[in-house]
C-alpha cells in the first residue's frame, strides 16, 4: 500500500510504504530484454506503466529507450488485454522489425489473470510463426518481488527460449546481474585476456551506452546474440553474480538443471576479497594466471587501502539498495575498517542477513543492522539512532542525505541527481578502486567543509 503521508500502521499491522526501497518488477525484465540482440521489450499493461519505466531508465542511461505496451484501458481491464496484446505485437513487429519480443507482464494484468502463453500460442497459430520474431515472455507483477526479481525472470526465461544443448564446448556463460554498463565492459575485457570464449546476458554496454548515430536507430546496435544464448546450453560452465539470487529462479540454475552446465554462484566482485574469488575461479575455468595487468590493479588497490584507511577506519556507514549490491559493498567496507550500521534493501530473499554472515563473520558482534523488506522511512528512522557518518546508495536516498545533513555516495540504480550513473565502475579490482577512493575523498571534504581552518591539504 501507498500513501503520501509517512509510514503508518494498519489494523492488520502491516507496514504502509511511503517510498520504498526498490523498483518495480517489470523495469527490471525491460533493462535485461535491452541486453539481447535486436530486442524490443514490450509491457502487457497499461501506457503509463511503459512511460514510468522509460523515464527511470533515460533518466540514468541518458539514451533513447523504446518500450511497447498493450494499452489497456477499462474495456480491457474488464474483459481481458488478448486483443490488445496481439494488436500491439503486429504493430511492432511492422514498425521495428525485431528479432526479439520481450514481453514482461505488469500489475493489471496479472490481476486479471491473463494468460500470456496461451496467448501468444493463439496469437502464432493466427499470423504464421515462421515470419514472427521470437517471443520471450517473463512473468513480472508489481505487487510482489522488486526490479531484481524482474531481472532475473527476464535474464531465465531468454535463456530457456534459446538455449540448445549439444556437445560441450569450450565456452563459459557469465550471467554478471543488474550492473552497470561500464562494469559490463570490463567483465568482458577480462574474460578476453583470459582467453576463453564467453557468452554475457544481458550485455547493454553498448545499447544503453553508445555513442551518437548519424541516424536514428529504432533498435540501438548492440546486445547479446540470439546464437550466442543458444550455445549457453553447451558451454563448460557458468558463473553467475548473486548472494540471493536462488537456482529455481537463475538462467545458471536452469541451464545446471536442463544440460548439466555447472553453475558457479560468487557474490558481485567488490572488494579485494571477493575479486580475488571471481578471479581464482577464472583460472580454474580457463587453465590461464591471471593477465599480470590484473595483478598490478590489485597491488595499487592494496596500496591505497594502505594509503587511505586512516581516513575511514571506525567511520559508520548505512548502505541500502538491491540486496546483492549491500551484501557485497558492505563485506568491501568491512576490508578497510568501515562499519555498515545498517544494511538495508526493500527485497525480501529471506536470504540477506544469512549470505552477510558468511561474508562477514562479526556481523552480530558489530551489531551491524540487517534489514529486508523496508522503506526509506524506516531506513531514516534508523539513521537518527545509528547517527552514520554517509549513506552509501541510490538517488533515491537524497532527500533522506539533505535532510539529516549526511553525506551520499552514489553507487548502483538509479542516479537521477548526476551525470555518468552509467559509467560508474564498482566490480573488480578496478571497480574496488574507484570506489574506494570515492568513499575517502567523501569523508576528506566533509571533514574539510566542517573545518574552522578549512585545511587546504591533507
Amino acid at each position: 500500500m501507498t500513501t503520501n503521508g509517512s509510514a503508518t500502521k494498519t489494523m492488520t499491522a502491516k507496514t504502509a510504504t511511503q517510498n520504498a526501497c526498490k523498483l518495480c518488477n517489470p523495469l527490471g525484465a525491460c533493462l535485461a530484454f535491452r541486453g539481447i540482440e535486436k530486442c524490443v521489450p514490450f509491457l502487457h499493461g497499461s501506457q503509463g506503466c511503459a512511460t514510468y519505466i522509460r523515464r527511470y531508465l533515460i533518466s540514468h542511461y541518458k539514451e533513447p529507450i523504446d518500450i511497447a505496451s498493450s494499452n489497456f484501458n477499462e474495456e480491457t481491464a474488464v474483459f481481458g488485454g488478448s486483443h490488445n496484446l496481439k494488436l500491439g505485437l503486429k504493430n511492432v513487429t511492422q514498425q521495428y522489425q525485431p528479432q526479439v519480443i520481450g514481453i514482461a507482464t505488469t500489475c493489471l494484468s496479472e490481476t486479471i489473470g491473463d494468460d500470456v502463453p496461451m496467448i501468444l500460442k493463439e496469437y502464432k497459430a493466427i499470423m504464421g510463426e515462421a515470419d514472427l520474431p521470437t517471443m520471450v515472455f517473463a512473468s513480472t507483477p508489481s505487487y510482489q518481488g522488486s526490479h531484481i526479481d524482474g531481472f532475473h525472470a527476464a535474464v531465465r526465461s531468454a535463456v530457456q527460449t534459446f538455449a540448445t544443448g549439444g556437445a560441450k564446448k569450450n565456452l563459459v556463460n557469465l550471467f554478471s546481474g543488474m550492473i552497470s554498463p561500464a562494469d559490463i565492459r570490463y567483465l568482458k575485457e577480462i574474460l578476453k585476456e583470459f582467453g576463453m570464449p564467453f557468452m554475457l546476458l544481458p550485455d547493454y554496454s553498448q545499447t544503453l551506452d553508445g555513442g551518437p548515430w548519424a541516424e536514428y536507430h529504432r533498435i540501438p546496435p548492440g546486445g547479446t546474440p540470439t546464437s550466442a544464448i543458444a550455445e549457453s546450453g553447451s558451454a563448460a560452465a557458468s558463473i553467475e553474480f548473486g548472494s540471493t539470487l536462488e537456482a529455481k529462479k537463475s538462467a545458471a540454475g536452469y541451464l545446471e538443471e536442463s544440460f548439466g552446465v555447472p553453475r558457479h554462484q560468487l557474490p558481485l566482485p567488490i572488494g579485494v576479497k571477493a575479486s580475488d574469488r571471481f578471479f581464482t575461479l577464472l583460472e580454474e575455468l580457463t587453465g590461464q594466471p591471471m593477465p599480470e595487468k590484473y595483478e598490478d590493479e590489485r597491488r595499487r588497490l592494496i596500496d591505497a587501502y594502505a594509503d587511505g584507511h586512516k581516513y575511514v577506519f571506525g567511520r559508520k556507514a548505512i548502505l541500502y539498495g538491491e540486496e546483492d549490491l549491500v551484501i557485497s559493498m558492505a563485506a568491501f567496507l568491512r576490508e578497510f575498517g568501515v562499519v555498515p550500521v545498517l544494511c538495508a534493501s526493500g527485497g525480501k530473499s529471506g536470504l540477506m542477513k544469512k549470505r552477510m554472515l558468511e561474508l562477514i563473520p562479526d556481523l552480530e558482534e558489530l551489531e551491524i543492522q540487517v534489514r529486508e523488506g523496508v522503506d526509506f522511512v524506516d531506513i531514516e528512522n534508523e539513521a537518527k539512532v545509528l547517527k552514520p557518518d554517509f549513506l552509501i546508495g541510490n538517488s533515491k536516498g537524497f532527500t533522506m542525505s539533505r535532510k539529516n545533513e549526511l553525506p551520499l555516495i552514489r553507487v548502483g540504480f538509479p542516479i537521477h541527481d548526476r551525470f555518468g550513473g552509467q559509467r560508474l565502475h564498482h566490480l573488480g579490482y578496478r571497480g574496488t578502486q574507484e570506489l574506494f577512493d570515492r568513499i575517502v575523498n567523501t569523508v576528506i571534504e566533509e571533514r574539510q567543509n566542517s573545518s574552522p581552518v578549512g585545511y587546504t591539504y591533507i
